[in-house]
């Protein structure tokens, strides 16, 4: 009972925050420039390709080899970095990850520790739980770190303050770092980057996540436009990466694959401004770089989508935001309006597995099925069809309500018969169709039935001739 009233709450947030952000046309406007912009982009990334195609297929294949193989890849990783001094720490959900990082702040003492942009990180709740235990985390990422001073969480997987007009961070500035309220973004920014360079000099350990983990080499994959992640990753003393097991790739050489696509996808660039590649902590005739790697994979409901034949293509996933930017949904209702970490029609598949499918089933039934996400994957991952493999998996599992049940039995009895359907008038159906419809005609209009279907002309018309 109490499960099915949490599902309810979650469901009802969701249609609240949806419908608030769906009516603000200042919210729109301001998500479809920036969306603008990207679309503007993306074609000149995509020109550096003469078979884009192809491109997009060997990387679902690429992602398909390490998942079917990803025991054995995990281990190869695992072995390299053990071998060049880096400590492989296995987390099965939030609460290991956190208890791990715990560990690692307590013995290092820290008192602040600097963090790149990682949705894996927004996964285990990282800010807020280190909060509790004393420790100050920062966000280096210009968008992250917005986010952060205005108390939010990112609403965009790879455009953190999205939703922002630099009007809004200029007042945002103004107010929590006294900064003229007219500055303009050059200024912004500059602002950020002599409070966050401080903060470099005081960390005592710095969290990245990781865009690939490379089975072959046993190295993480860092790709960004700032330089942030990769100050966090070498000046610390300390380096954390978490990541989800999925990231994995078979080898180094897949990177010259996988880099421009990302920044393609995800940005409309050929090739992102940074991309490093951490393969231990540093070595004795190294110079520079951290003196401790700790590497934490997350699996948190990762192998229960492995288990899923289907589902499983979920986790090709590259993170790299196309989907979310093509979604229609999306660019009416934003990324906070989901109540998850991951928005947008990756959100919507992934979560309900992850987490807990009675709790999130909302999400699979908020989308249009246009198949625009699938369309635009750079990795080509069916995401309209599993989205429908999600609601499926409520039906298989009765996760539905009952009145969700009872509606759909007697549609199937009335799609059966053909004869019973034509006995109905079409004010009778009117009735009991806008009767049940509740969802859709609470945000749309009513459902309208002509007073004879098609098939019932049909026959007349054969019968007149």
């Amino acid at each position: 009972m109490r499960k099915e009233s949490s599902a309810e709450e979650i469901k009802s947030t969701f249609l609240a925050r949806s419908t608030v952000k769906s009516a603000d046309r200042e919210h729109r406007r301001k998500i479809n420039f920036n969306i603008g912009r990207y679309d503007a982009a993306v074609p000149k990334g995509k020109a550096q390709y003469t078979d884009l195609m192809g491109v997009r297929e060997r990387a679902k294949n690429r992602k398909w080899r390490a998942l079917e193989n990803l025991d054995r890849y995990l281990e190869d990783f695992e072995a390299q970095l053990i071998r060049r001094g880096a400590k492989v720490i296995w987390a099965e959900d939030v609460t290991q990850a956190q208890a791990a990082i715990q560990k690692i702040c307590q013995k290092k003492n820290c008192r602040t520790l600097v963090k790149s942009k990682s949705m894996v990180t927004e996964e285990i709740h990282l800010n807020d739980f280190l909060k509790t235990i004393g420790v100050d985390s920062v966000e280096t990422d210009l968008g992250e770190y917005i986010q952060q001073l205005d108390g939010e969480p990112p609403y965009h997987i790879v455009t953190p303050a999205m939703h922002k007009s630099k009007e809004d961070v200029a007042k945002l500035f103004a107010e929590k770092l006294g900064t003229d309220p007219k500055a303009t973004p050059t200024e912004l920014t500059l602002t950020a980057r002599a409070i966050l360079r401080e903060k470099y000099r005081e960390a005592e350990i710095g969290v990245t996540g990781a865009n690939f983990l490379i089975a072959d080499i046993g190295g993480i994959a860092i790709t960004e436009n700032e330089g942030n992640a990769r100050l966090s990753c070498a000046w610390p003393k300390t380096h954390v990466v978490i990541a989800g097991i999925e990231k994995m790739i078979p080898s180094l050489s897949d990177l010259d694959l996988f880099w421009p696509l990302l920044a393609t996808y995800g940005t409309g660039q050929q090739l992102t401004v940074y991309n490093t590649l951490v393969t231990g902590p540093r070595q004795p005739n190294e110079t520079d770089g951290p003196e401790e790697l700790y590497v934490i994979l997350l699996d948190n409901g990762r192998t229960r989508v492995l288990a899923d034949p289907k589902q499983r293509e979920s986790l090709y996933c590259i993170r790299c935001g196309a989907c979310l930017n093509a979604c229609p949904v999306y660019k009416n209702i934003g990324g906070h309006a989901y109540g998850t970490t991951y928005s947008g029609p990756i959100g919507s598949v992934i979560t309900p597995n992850l987490q807990a499918l009675g709790e999130w089933k909302h999400l699979s039934e908020a989308s249009s099925l246009c198949g625009n996400c699938t369309e635009v994957c750079a990795v080509r991952i069916n995401l309209h069809e599993l989205l429908l493999h999600n609601r499926h998996a409520v039906a298989v599992q009765q996760q539905g309500t009952m009145v969700e049940r009872i509606a759909w039995k007697l549609w199937k009895q009335g799609m059966l018969h053909r004869n019973w359907m034509n006995l109905a008038s079409g004010k009778i159906k009117n009735k009991v169709v806008n009767g049940v419809a509740t969802g859709w005609t609470s945000q749309r209009g009513a459902l309208e039935f002509p007073e004879k279907s098609f098939n019932q002309l049909w026959k007349e018309r054969k019968k007149n001739r």
